[in-house]
């Protein structure tokens, strides 16, 4: 899993960044930071009341702790704000040294409706472990959270400054809000949820430093959601993700790790998993920022590390910079047009702006993706053109050629028939497993109902949007649900056998059991062990 040859950055001079907006737009702190002392440091504190700012959002006994964030914002509550965190580096981390004159960063954190106690965790964790004449600026921009004093308060603290937008614009676009109004040469970006390590960013600042091309990440150390319990992350792992464009971490293998003679070294990736990274501000602006266009969350991971690659930059990991994580098991907070609708929005456009011809695997892991509108991406397309980009042929054959081709990416999609029902989703809104029955087929204006409509896929999965037939256990009998699909899964993995459909990791096939008042309408969609004079497992595709 090495990446193919060796990249040379592409030395170009950037574009002379955009002028700043002017500086009264947003609220700051004391305008200047460069010098404090320990003896100071108690006063800056005391200006700032933090019981008061913590217990006006606190967390009430008998309420459910995980509601608002979707992690336990009562065992966040009861952790110090300046907790301290184990020093999860390597030793060698300790023994290097770096340039005396690192340029300062501005570090921009977007948030909307972050819990207090994890976003003042955030930022004191960056101001007790990073020197302060590498800090230019702290910009927060709330995203137009329920509560403007989330972030207004925050202003008295060293650094910091606040800026709220008017209307929900998600990570994107608030993230380059923050990037226009920056006055460092270089952008730090953050997530709210974090709590930097010691000597974080020392490491970052000399690896763009050295080569102003470089997108560098700290290793991604893991905040448990549900104890705040601070976790080291394995050293030696990369970012990669399969053709439906799911992000996924990936170990190096044993020859990629056994030619690691220094064990600091940066890792190249292939991509990055977006929430932290650091970027000179120039190299920023002049490979077109972000894609404006894309919405809320989700997906600008993918653009961002094509278009580094593509257009002459480079992706680092760099093992000796270490930042913890709240990682959580789904978002807290609302998609105006859903969480599936907007992640295939974004995926769409990072797809038919970069992946030329491979594209069409993209669409044979997500057919739904098919009719999804995406909106105008002439602006990207001419950005790529301008810039003179490589190929996603080269990307695969110089970054990434771990990740396969596949050899049938044909896609068979329409109802699942038996007799005259078919096959029918049971979605219930914020439910992790939804249910399956057989209903009478439904047509609307000539067209099968959606809920009716399936996709066989070439990674043997059968899918609706991006949910995915599972079963919960290999027995027979086991009832057949709809999950979020994920790649590999052996329980989500199908093959069709004349009329029967198998399931592969346990061999049975699906079938409809009688249950409850064992009428026909009554049927529940199981796997029972396969038996072909059974009309139950009898299954027909029929396009749509």
């Amino acid at each position: 899993m090495n990446i193919a040859s060796p990249l040379v950055a592409v030395q170009r001079e950037p574009s002379t960044v955009v002028s700043l907006p002017d500086p009264h737009t947003l609220t700051s702190s004391s305008p200047t930071w460069a010098q404090i002392s320990d003896g100071d440091w108690d006063d800056l504190w005391d200006q700032f009341d933090e019981r008061r700012y913590l217990n006006a959002k606190k967390w009430r006994v008998g309420d459910d702790p995980y509601k608002l964030y979707a992690f336990n914002q009562r065992e966040s509550e009861r952790i110090a704000s300046n907790r301290v965190v184990p020093d999860t580096r390597l030793f060698r981390c300790t023994l290097l040294v770096y340039c005396a004159d690192l340029p300062p960063t501005s570090i921009i954190i977007a948030f909307h409706n972050e819990a207090r106690s994890t976003l003042l965790r955030t930022i004191r964790s960056i101001l007790n472990r990073t020197p302060m004449n590498l800090i230019q600026e702290i910009i927060l921009v709330d995203d137009f959270s329920n509560d403007p004093e989330d972030c207004k308060q925050l202003i008295k603290l060293p650094k910091v400054k606040c800026l709220r937008n008017n209307e929900r614009q998600g990570l994107v676009r608030s993230r380059i809000r923050g990037a226009d109004i920056a006055q460092g040469t270089t952008l730090t970006f953050l997530d709210s949820h974090c709590e930097v390590n010691r000597d974080w960013l020392q490491p970052l600042l000399h690896r763009v430093k050295e080569d102003y091309t470089r997108v560098v990440c700290p290793v991604i150390d893991i905040i448990h959601l549900d104890t705040f319990n601070y976790i080291e992350s394995a050293s030696e792992l990369r970012g990669g993700f399969d053709w439906s464009l799911h992000f996924q971490w990936e170990q190096l293998t044993p020859e990629q790790k056994a030619r690691r003679l220094d064990p600091t070294e940066p890792i190249r990736t292939p991509i990055i998993a977006g929430g932290l990274f650091v970027m000179d501000k120039s190299w920023f602006y002049y490979l077109g920022k972000y894609d404006m266009d894309m919405d809320i969350w989700g997906g600008e991971n993918f653009e961002i590390s094509f278009r580094v690659w593509m257009c002459g930059g480079s992706l680092e990991i760099v093992p000796c910079s270490r930042v913890g994580h709240v990682f959580r098991k789904k978002h807290p907070y609302i998609f105006p047009d859903g969480n599936a609708n907007t992640y295939i929005k974004n995926t769409k456009r990072t797809a038919e702006v970069w992946m030329d011809e491979y594209k069409q695997y993209y669409y044979a892991s997500r057919p739904f993706a098919l009719e999804r509108p995406f909106g105008n991406i002439e602006s990207r397309l001419n950005l790529r053109k301008n810039l003179q980009c490589q190929s996603f042929k080269w990307y695969l054959e110089n970054v990434y050629p771990e990740l396969r081709v596949p050899k049938d990416s044909s896609i068979h999609k329409g109802s699942i028939r038996q007799r005259q029902k078919c096959l029918e989703a049971q979605k219930q809104k914020d439910q992790e497993i939804s249910n399956l029955k057989l209903s009478p087929c439904v047509k609307t204006e000539g067209k099968d109902a959606k809920s009716q409509i399936w996709a066989f896929t070439y990674t043997q999965q059968i899918l609706q949007e991006e949910l995915c037939l599972s079963v919960i256990t290999l027995f027979p009998g086991a009832p057949v649900v709809l999950v979020l699909c994920k790649n590999g899964d052996k329980r989500q993995q199908w093959t069709k056998t004349g009329s029967r459909i198998e399931h592969m990791a346990s061999h049975l096939c699906l079938d409809t059991d009688m249950f409850g008042d064992g009428t026909e309408t009554s049927r529940e969609v199981v796997i029972n062990p396969c038996e072909s004079s059974l009309m139950s497992q009898h299954w027909d595709l029929v396009s749509s």
